[in-house]
């Protein structure tokens, strides 16, 4: 799994205006906050605007929204905006690849994996993080001993 800093950036944008809610925040005020660079947090917040998760308002009250409620808002959904595609291969969605001879099943793991993660992702809303209680079946996961381990054999991380 690997998570780009636009990635990050935009999920921790959305957090930092649920837990602002329903008060507008500044982009300064979130790239303070989270220690995100201004300006590259300028272009994130255009994206999630587009993406008709966040709204914006000029002014002295003047600032960024979220556009829905946080209980609405999936983790997944705030990422599909930066990175398309939960995941992909060679630019593909896992389904649509296809290997030959001994690799052949190597597409099923890709959307066994996509599942997966889907299944978090999608399921943890920003509310849910800004309020500090994770799902029972992300909760579950989290609560695996080794779990907050990585590890230095490549084949177990």
């Amino acid at each position: 799994m690997r998570i780009n800093a636009r990635v990050d950036y935009a999920v921790r944008a959305v957090l930092e205006l649920a837990a602002a809610a329903p008060a507008a925040l500044t982009c300064d005020k979130i790239a303070a906050a989270q220690d995100i660079p201004s300006r590259f947090l300028q272009a994130i917040l255009t994206d999630l605007q587009h993406a008709r998760l966040v709204t914006s308002q000029r002014g002295r009250d003047g600032g960024y929204r979220l556009a829905l409620p946080a209980s609405e808002i999936s983790i997944a959904r705030v990422m599909r905006v930066e990175q398309g595609f939960l995941a992909e291969v060679h630019g593909q969605r896992p389904e649509e690849v296809s290997y030959p001879g001994v690799a052949t099943e190597l597409a099923a793991v890709w959307v066994a994996a996509r599942e997966a993660y889907r299944r978090v992702l999608e399921g943890v809303t920003v509310a849910d993080v800004v309020a500090g209680r994770l799902p029972a079946h992300a909760a579950e996961l989290v609560a695996i001993d080794n779990a907050w381990q990585s590890f230095s054999d490549p084949d177990r991380d």
